[in-house]
């Protein structure tokens, strides 16, 4: 969800140490000693996705390993294909890590991973999840997911229909995974070349996201928890109906503030940044407001999600979009509810709708 307002003062407030220079398709830019910068094109309106090569070494072998894979196209597998020829110095794929199970992040390392015979590293809960996703066209979306927005009040039907059919969106994208992987755990360090990296998990974004830190270079690989232009999204959905996924999000990012005030912070999305600490108050700020938003227009009357995404969301918005919309106002509405801020009831139309404690409904 991009921020209301002065979006663009607030970016001021952050530092690009690598100004407005971006890695050219099939090319890298080195960010730090041994950590080289990959972009790669997305077809959406987020249309790119930042990679990571790391310098490493394991039971003696020289080589790197990439963090993040992209979507699985087949002009992803050009882009690394041309990037193998020209930024490996000769040297191998070592270990492929992946911070989370979004399809732009773990699209392809089962083919990367089967390309260089390397191990998939990752948290658990997102292998286990991402691997469910890639049993059928029936594990995400489809059916189970237009009745879940139905049940919030997203009552179009061509939106309902075209939800309806989106069966195999994410096998589309992440065809399959690998069969088997290395665990990474919160708290937990990876031995990356001759730094370690430290876990830190992050909720509210994905089952168990994974940034890594490394202390000897102060850089924070963040992942989709901390963006500097975009806030992340942050959605509840028909797999996990009534979780309260943004004060999970809040407390995650809060983990960061032990971090040192100048970390170089490498997004998934966006300009490597300094600032974090900055950032991290700004993205309190803008989600205080948002739910200030939600409070106001619930005390009016009783608002399903599907009444918020205009309160949350003023551009028009596409399906894949829509989606993102409503999970994030089912979102804001639950974090006001396990708060104790609002009431739910579900009405004879068979849709949720969520009231400030002690208002009227006029109905």
């Amino acid at each position: 969800m991009k921020q209301k307002g002065a979006m663009n003062d607030l970016e001021k407030q952050l530092h690009y140490p690598m100004g407005d220079a971006l890695p050219e398709l099939g090319q890298c830019i080195t960010v730090a000693p041994g950590v080289k910068w990959i972009r790669m094109s997305l077809p959406f309106v987020l249309n790119h996705i930042n990679l990571w090569l790391l310098r490493d070494e394991i039971h003696g072998q020289q080589g790197w390993s990439i963090v993040d894979c992209c979507i699985h196209k087949e002009d992803a597998k050009a882009q690394w294909e041309t990037i193998f020829a020209n930024e490996l110095e000769g040297l191998p794929i070592l270990r492929v890590i992946v911070t989370h199970m979004h399809p732009d992040h773990i699209g392809l390392a089962d083919w990367l991973c089967k390309r260089w015979n390397a191990p998939l590293w990752i948290s658990a809960t997102d292998y286990q999840v991402a691997r469910f996703g890639c049993m059928g066209p029936t594990a995400f979306g489809g059916e189970r997911a237009a009745a879940f927005f139905a049940a919030h009040g997203l009552n179009q039907p061509d939106l309902v229909e075209q939800i309806r059919g989106r069966i195999n969106y994410f096998p589309s994208l992440v065809p399959s995974v690998p069969e088997q992987y290395s665990r990474m755990l919160d708290g937990g360090t990876l031995t990356i070349g001759a730094n370690t990296w430290r876990c830190i998990s992050g909720y509210g974004h994905a089952p168990e996201h994974i940034a890594l830190y490394c202390e000897a270079l102060n850089v924070l690989i963040g992942g989709d928890m901390m963006l500097p232009r975009i806030s992340t999204n942050v959605s509840v959905y028909e797999q996990e109906p009534e979780a309260n996924a943004l004060a999970l999000f809040l407390q995650s990012i809060d983990k960061f503030k032990t971090l040192p005030a100048d970390t170089l912070v490498l997004p998934a999305h966006g300009k490597p940044f300094t600032g974090m600490h900055i950032r991290i108050q700004q993205l309190h700020d803008h989600h205080r407001d948002r739910l200030a938003d939600v409070m106001q227009v619930c005390s009016e009357k009783a608002c399903s999600a599907a009444d918020i995404v205009p309160v949350l969301f003023t551009r028009a918005l596409d399906l894949h979009q829509m989606t993102f919309a409503m999970g994030e106002s089912i979102a804001h509405l639950h974090a006001l509810w396990f708060e104790g801020k609002v009431v739910r009831h579900k009405d004879s139309d068979g849709v949720y709708r969520f009231l400030v404690c002690n208002a009227t409904s006029p109905g």
